[in-house]
């Protein structure tokens, strides 16, 4: 616990005392900045680690190196950041440019020749000094909208190059290509009752504080009455002037009788630290509402390094015979703030709003390893799985085993251990742990020793074993048998597996791999006859595509074409 709280302190200290170059970068687009996505939002299990800037909602933009350095690190997936660049610049920082559509010149032909050398599409490069050297507004990409994009956009972070630490572009002169004026929205105020016998406003759940705008331009929420332990969260959000969506907020902080209490801002942090997100906000709420309240305290302390608390980790004891007055600031990267004013004092009346039992048979520790088990089913947590001590409904039956449910934030895997000898030798392994949803089973990856199945998971839920014995499927739009396709530039097929998800595909052409790019929002893959692997005249295709478990299906075609006109 000493050392958490060490390091807290440390990090917001580093951070708030490093001095970034204000004018070394550029942008790494020519057209006025407008961002779709800022440092810190708040997206699903963790903070976005940079910023989102529109390309006028296409692809093709020219994307250009926004320093002097080297191409360090070239990293093309079906998810994550897709096609992505990464520079490193001789200051100290690396520059991070995602879901591109392409790269250029001969980075593109580098990432071709490396394609084909590995047979793969996914692929990941690491480059040395010198090997691929880019300077100040060099073309190296064209925008896009691969990887888990969900809508033309260039992905743009900066990282510390030593400790891969991602940090806010405004620290690095980015605000001066943005104007806001515009204060933080607060659009909502809770307060929490933190133990059984707390009770605000007569109620033991949380309860929504309604808020009323003064003349000086600062809110006050309604009069908070309470006999113990409290806490408060905010669902707040940032808008600039130029991009007329919504944004996170930059800093939050929160003041009880005129003393910090709680604060967090986004300067910089580690992708080890992202999964907190779950932490920080009422996870349960979100994942009942969508909602994502953001949390001004710590029932139990977790290292996320951009906080800085007072000792009692942002949570008030109200006792008898002392008002007290708590505040809120929410303010973005420009100083525009917005305050809420809360009015505090110790009330003993009886609660009138309970919370609902829960349907609960075991307690977890969020300190301690735990495992229960029952039949032939068991599921165990390393000690630090959850973030706070709950209540866990456990069973096994009807063939499934039942770990609670996803409102309860999970930071580090668990185990699903599953005894079944019911199925034959020759489909064990076509048997996986699902997590069951409706009638479907996703997929986790599961080992099998003999009768013995076991997978992980970072989700609560209903988990059983899934017999997957179904081929994925491909298949193209219109039918290329035999037929001349002289004049067209590229090929698509789509392929999906209802089960187990795809694993791997592979295409050949007149028994050469080729390379097929692969969209997973769409399910298509895409080869480029630029590539310069077909022949003159008949042509043999085949695509092979495999599941997770092994099942494979096999497309063969054989079309014409001509290579002169």
């Amino acid at each position: 616990m000493r050392y958490s709280v060490f390091f807290l302190l440390f990090c917001n200290l580093i951070s708030a005392q490093t001095d970034y170059p204000k004018d070394y970068f550029r942008p790494p687009l020519d057209i006025p900045m407008q961002l779709s996505g800022n440092f810190g939002e708040l997206r699903p299990n963790h903070f976005h680690a940079g910023f989102d800037l529109k390309t006028n909602q296409r692809e093709g933009l020219n994307v250009y190196a926004v320093a002097d350095g080297y191409i360090s690190r070239i990293k093309i997936s079906t998810f994550g950041n897709g096609k992505t660049l990464y520079v490193t610049h001789p200051n100290g920082y690396t520059s991070v440019y995602g879901h591109l559509q392409s790269m250029v010149g001969t980075i593109q032909e580098y990432i071709k020749k490396t394609h084909y050398q590995e047979k793969s599409f996914e692929i990941e490069m690491f480059l040395k000094p010198g090997e691929m050297v880019v300077t100040k507004g060099q073309l190296i990409g064209l925008s896009g909208n691969t990887g888990s994009s969900e809508g033309p956009h260039l992905h743009f972070e900066f990282r510390d190059s030593k400790t891969e630490f991602v940090i806010n572009p405004m620290l690095f002169g980015f605000d001066k290509y943005v104007r806001d004026t515009k204060k933080p929205v607060i659009s909502n105020l809770y307060v929490y009752p933190l133990d059984d016998n707390t009770t605000v406003n007569q109620s033991k759940v949380p309860l929504m504080l309604n808020l009323t705008l003064q003349k000086d331009g600062t809110y006050l929420s309604d009069r908070v009455a309470t006999n113990g332990k409290i806490g408060f969260g905010i669902t707040a959000v940032d808008y600039d002037d130029v991009s007329f969506n919504k944004n996170g907020v930059y800093k939050v902080e929160s003041f009880y009788n005129g003393n910090s209490n709680f604060g967090y801002q986004f300067n910089t942090y580690s992708f080890d630290e992202m999964r907190y997100i779950n932490a920080l906000i009422d996870y349960p709420r979100y994942k009942k509402t969508g909602q994502r309240v953001q949390k001004l305290f710590m029932k139990t302390p977790f290292a996320l390094s951009i906080i800085k608390t007072d000792a009692l980790n942002g949570v008030l004891p109200v006792v008898p015979n002392l008002a007290s007055a708590y505040r809120v600031e929410v303010s973005d990267f420009y100083g525009n703030i917005n305050t809420v004013n809360i009015p505090v004092q110790y009330d003993s009346l009886p609660a009138i709003v309970n919370p609902t039992p829960e349907a609960s048979n075991y307690s977890v520790k969020y300190n301690k390893d735990a495992n229960f088990s029952k039949n032939n089913m068991s599921v165990f947590f390393p000690a630090g799985t959850f973030y706070d001590d709950f209540n866990l409904n456990f069973d096994v039956k009807n063939d499934r085993i039942y770990i609670h449910d996803d409102t309860v934030p999970v930071h580090s895997n668990f185990t699903i251990t599953i005894e079944d000898g019911k199925y034959p030798e020759n489909l064990k392994d076509k048997v996986y742990i699902g997590r069951i949803t409706g009638k479907s089973g996703s997929y986790n990856a599961t080992s099998r020793k003999d009768n013995v199945y076991t997978a992980k998971s970072k989700t609560l839920g209903q988990f059983g074993l899934v017999l997957d014995t179904i081929k994925p499927t491909i298949s193209i739009a219109k039918t290329i048998q035999d037929k001349w396709i002289s004049d067209v530039k590229k090929i698509q097929f789509t392929i999906s597996d209802s089960m187990s998800g795809i694993k791997s595909y592979n295409g050949y052409l007149n028994g050469n791999w080729i390379l097929f790019e692969y969209d997973n929002k769409t399910k298509k893959i895409t080869h480029d006859f630029n590539d310069g692997i077909v022949a003159e005249g008949a042509n043999d295709l085949k695509i092979e595509v495999v599941d997770n478990v092994g099942n494979s299906a096999i497309f063969e075609t054989r079309f014409f074409r001509s290579q002169t006109k």
